[in-house]
């Protein structure tokens, strides 16, 4: 079947089709149907059904007879260490762990918080909680204490797990100080902590409070998979929401081994066996659904990668990490790939390893220009799916299903919907509107198994942010189109389509356009107040590596190509080039911070900024072109 009849299979009868994916997972008690209505627009999958996460991901393969394959290959380029860790082994690591904290009165709907960094011992921990069924929630390691502690305050988790230090480049962040200070800021209080010691920086523990990974281990009985209703929350994981508060977004037990599961093939294009990497890190949702679950569930062999994509120690990484350890399925953000064109843009590294064995390349977290893909294509010599999907979702709302067909690519399109998800775009009043037509991409309720079924202890604040602004469906907060294929243009965030006066821009298409110039590496465009025209676009230019020309030059040029691509209309008139943009460190550009500035409204520092000095660059630059006084 191709992909336009399994969509159609689908849609014909969702029941069936997600009954039927549910087959390839081990159950201790089966479904008895697949979707339960809960009233006031709140659905679960799978709810009566009894099963275990860990089981499904790890335990059943080595039952199976698989116990010898490699189910994590870990590499540090920053501690140069390389390591294999079979499933055999997984399993008896977590279980031990498992059994450790259940000594220590861990049970199933505890709550514990994991703060560590790219090692395997973060996807241990992870499997430990769900071999109990106790719910864990990942902060991002490193994150600022006070931010560790909101979500201490809202979780109240019984336990924390976390690691002594985290590795950067050239740096060592020291995370048992920020640990130590997010649990005095906090109200409530963890009854332990385990903390595993990295020989880069030993952490003093607190008598009585902090148990030492190895030894709170030693002498104790491991643990066996606790079965849990297949409603029961596997995880919790903080989105910044956008009051400022955080947003716990849940993931059900049963619906996410279902949906993960299907996707393994089905998107990805992977067997059992095959390896399969996805270059995040575990405090997003990239890790927990493809570096940790995933690929496990499905068989897989997952990398555990602690670098960068350029400096640990150059712009060959990804490809020396792809040819080393056989990748079929490479899964980035398309920053990364832009970090890496910058330092090389000709590919001169690409072409020191034997990339035989690599298949095809996904990129997801922010939209993907086209230049970037066909960059990306040109080195690569296989196909560059772009992708888009959600924290909320899971798992991809549309793609280019290559396990099932490889569909023809048009850039600027991350494909089309999948299954599950029934993609419409709507006007303000929450009409549908022709193809072609910017407008909210909204879908139409219920969503699929593995996508958010409410937020943690927030059920109105889930009814406010995603389903009120349009009754009966699911708000993005994306703007974008459809074509009259049935493909999705994801062109901005609702909050970054603009107006300038009167017309509605999308900043995307013109970062697209800017994008195009061949000496620019990365860029961004914002709207910022203007009295007369509502919103002015401004954009921001990243250079490649090695350009020589003068930059009002450069500005000139793009000026002209945004006015000729899209029209006198966008008003496009100021450019400026900086050396770097502010970002979270899953690659995000924060725009709305940028925008803040340059209004002169007030505004927070992002949690998740990845390095605060480039706020002050930034505010330089709008000074020049007189913003942000």
């Amino acid at each position: 079947m191709g992909y336009k009849e399994v969509y159609a299979t689908w849609q014909a009868d969702p029941e069936a089709f997600w009954m039927e994916a549910a087959e390839a997972i081990d159950w201790d008690k089966k479904p008895s149907k697949a979707l339960f209505e809960k009233g006031n627009n709140l659905y679960e999958w799978f709810a009566d059904a009894k099963c275990n996460t860990c089981y499904n991901a790890v335990d059943r393969h080595v039952e199976a007879g698989r116990g010898e394959q490699t189910a994590i290959i870990y590499d540090s380029p920053i501690t140069h260490t390389k390591r294999e860790i079979s499933y055999v082994e997984l399993r008896n690591r977590v279980a031990n762990l498992a059994g450790a904290l259940r000594a220590k009165g861990i049970e199933k709907g505890d709550r514990v918080i994991i703060y560590m960094p790219m090692v395997p011992e973060a996807l241990e921990a992870m499997l430990a909680c769900a071999r109990l069924g106790a719910v864990h929630s990942v902060v991002f390691g490193g994150f600022a204490a006070n931010e560790l502690a909101v979500r201490i305050d809202d979780a109240k988790p019984k336990a924390i797990i976390a690691a002594s230090c985290g590795l950067e480049p050239g740096r060592v962040v020291h995370y048992k100080p920020l640990l130590d200070g997010a649990i005095e800021l906090a109200k409530h209080k963890p009854d332990f902590t385990v903390i595993l010691q990295r020989e880069q920086e030993v952490a003093e523990l607190v008598e009585g409070r902090d148990y030492n990974w190895h030894g709170f281990q030693y002498g104790v009985e491991p643990a066996e998979c606790v079965p849990v209703e297949g409603n029961h929350p596997a995880y919790i994981l903080y989105t910044s929401g956008t009051t400022g508060a955080p947003k716990g977004v849940i993931r059900h037990t049963a619906g996410q081994l279902v949906a993960l599961n299907w996707t393994m093939k089905n998107i990805y294009n992977v067997d059992p066996g095959d390896v399969f990497w996805a270059a995040s890190d575990v405090g997003w949702v990239v890790g927990h659904s493809y570096i940790c679950y995933a690929p496990l569930i499905h068989g897989n062999t997952t990398i555990v990668f602690e670098g960068k994509p350029v400096g640990t120690p150059d712009a060959g990484t990804f490809w020396r990490v792809i040819s080393e350890h056989n990748v079929k399925s490479f899964f980035t953000a398309p920053t990364a790939f832009r970090a890496v064109k910058r330092e090389d843009p000709a590919g001169d590294f690409v072409k020191k390893y034997d990339l035989s064995c690599l298949e095809q390349v996904y990129l997801a977290g922010e939209r993907a220009d086209p230049d970037t893909i066909i960059w990306a294509q040109n080195q690569l010599g296989v196909p560059v799916v772009d992708h888009w999907w959600q924290t909320e979702t899971g798992f991809a709302i549309a793609a280019n299903p290559l396990g099932i067909e490889e569909l023809p690519t048009k850039l600027g399109s991350p494909t089309v919907p999948m299954p599950g998800f029934e993609v419409t775009i709507l006007d303000d009043a929450g009409h549908p509107v022709e193809a072609g037509t910017l407008g909210a991409i909204a879908i139409k309720l219920p969503l699929p198994p593995g996508t958010l079924p409410n937020l943690w202890n927030a059920e109105d604040r889930f009814q406010k942010s995603y389903l009120s602004t349009f009754p009966g469906y699911y708000e993005t907060g994306d703007a974008g189109m459809m074509d009259e294929d049935g493909y999705v243009y994801i062109m901005a965030r609702t909050d970054d389509v603009i107006n300038v006066a009167g017309h509605r821009l999308s900043t995307g298409g013109m970062e697209e356009v800017l994008a195009g110039h061949p000496d620019v590496a990365e860029c961004a465009v914002i709207g910022v107040a203007d009295q007369l025209k509502g919103q002015s676009p401004v954009g921001f230019l990243c250079l490649n590596a090695g350009c020589t020309k003068a930059h009002e030059d450069i500005v000139k040029e793009v000026v002209k190509l945004v006015r000729e691509k899209i029209g006198p209309v966008a008003a496009f008139k100021l450019s400026v080039v900086v050396d770097r943009l502010p970002k979270t460190r899953s690659g995000k550009i924060l725009r709305g911070t940028m925008v803040s500035i340059a209004d002169g409204t007030e505004w927070k520092m992002p949690a998740t900024i990845d390095d605060p000095v480039i706020l002050d660059e930034i505010t330089e630059a709008l000074q020049t072109l007189g913003y942000a006084k």
